[in-house]
């Protein structure tokens, strides 16, 4: 993978194929118990997008984890896949990343008047 990926893409993309294939699913099987597209999919897992909170919860839920499951880094950001300590840096950038999208909906909820 190019070194110019976020590192919790990276992490993100792993930690799905790797439950995925836990679970010996396919992309399109995955993606129909998640109710997403298999391009969604094959997206997020190719680190060519990221997902909306939304989506990371129906991946978790398909795959039978909580939510921070699928951000824990631990494993190698290379094609090996070794075990690796997590990083400050790759912390540092979950925690900007989950307070943006806490932000977004938050703000979203204040415009659009639903907090369900």
């Amino acid at each position: 993978m190019k070194s110019d990926i976020e590192p919790l893409r990276i992490i993100l993309s792993y930690n799905i194929k790797k439950y995925r294939s836990n679970f010996k699913y396919t992309q399109e099987k995955l993606a129909e118990k998640a109710g997403i597209s298999v391009q969604t999919l094959n997206d997020i897992e190719g680190c060519r997008c990221w997902l909306s909170p939304k989506t990371m919860t129906k991946l978790a839920k398909a795959l039978n984890i909580a939510e921070y499951q699928l951000i824990l880094p631990g494993y190698s950001e290379t094609d090996d896949e070794k075990p690796q300590q997590s990083s400050l840096k790759s912390l540092i950038t979950l925690k900007e990343t989950l307070k943006s999208a806490i932000d977004t909906q938050f703000e979203q909820a204040i415009d659009t008047g639903d907090f369900s």
